[in-house]
């Protein structure tokens, strides 16, 4: 397969590790010019090195929209256009939160990032974007599913579906794509000290999971090309879930 992103214009936050970092990485490797953001400078460093291609690192936070500002003055400086974007960045809880536990700070830092940040990360690229661009966002299968003690995590990644399907009616004159890729449990640094933390939890999941495992960051990855690719040119509003089945059990 020929490189299918020669001459395209990429950003992706969150880009310094985990999905984001794979798929930057496959970015590159066809033919983008990758921008990727993260919140430590170090760690951004570190992602640049290893993307390579002539990848760029902007130092900043998805919910800052001065920093998103930041970004896209630096990409209109640069390319002057942008040809895809995969608004990636987001966090979890990092332990189960029941319904009478959560608080204002909570909900705050949550949505700010997951729900907030998406919604500006998309809308201030907006202006760099013409027909044929593509818009990707980082859903979950919890948007779904909707475990139990994740009240804010599940809401605000059925937050981020709802927003693909607006989003695919708003920008249906301009010719912009948006749709969801859905993972299921990936193997991630953050998701292996989550598990290696909690003894049986990765067992327990990879029972629910019709694969039998966790999936892959490349595996992830290799679906946002997918659907940032002239190939899923009659593909918009969609939620592609990549989890190994555990969506149809």
């Amino acid at each position: 397969m020929g490189k299918r992103f020669i001459d395209k214009v990429v950003a992706i936050t969150g880009g310094s590790e985990g999905i984001g970092l794979a798929t930057a990485k496959l970015f590159a490797a066809e033919g983008a010019r990758v921008y990727v953001t993260g919140r430590r400078q170090e760690r951004l460093n570190d992602a640049v090195r290893e993307i390579g291609n002539g990848a760029i690192g902007v130092q900043g936070d998805a919910a800052n929209l001065t920093d998103l500002d930041r970004l896209y003055e630096r990409i209109q400086r640069e390319s002057g256009k942008l040809d895809v974007v995969f608004a990636n960045a987001g966090i979890a809880e990092g332990e189960p939160r029941p319904l009478g536990t959560i608080d204002e700070a909570g909900f705050d830092r949550l949505f700010d990032l997951n729900v907030r940040g998406v919604l500006f990360t998309v809308q201030k690229a907006l202006p760099l974007m013409t027909a044929g661009a593509a818009v990707i966002l980082n859903g979950s299968v919890a948007g779904s599913k909707g475990f139990p003690d994740q009240t804010l995590y599940n809401a605000s990644k059925a937050a981020v579906r709802s927003f693909a399907r607006t989003w695919t009616a708003d920008l249906k004159e301009r010719g912009i794509r948006v749709n969801v890729v859905s993972p299921g449990g990936t193997e991630t640094s953050l998701m292996r000290s989550y598990l290696d933390s909690r003894p049986g939890v990765e067992d327990m999941l990879k029972q629910v999971v019709p694969l039998g495992r966790l999936g892959q960051p490349d595996e992830i990855a290799r679906a946002v090309l997918f659907l940032a690719s002239h190939e899923s040119s009659y593909i918009a509003g969609i939620e592609l879930f990549v989890d190994g089945g555990s969506i149809a059990v």
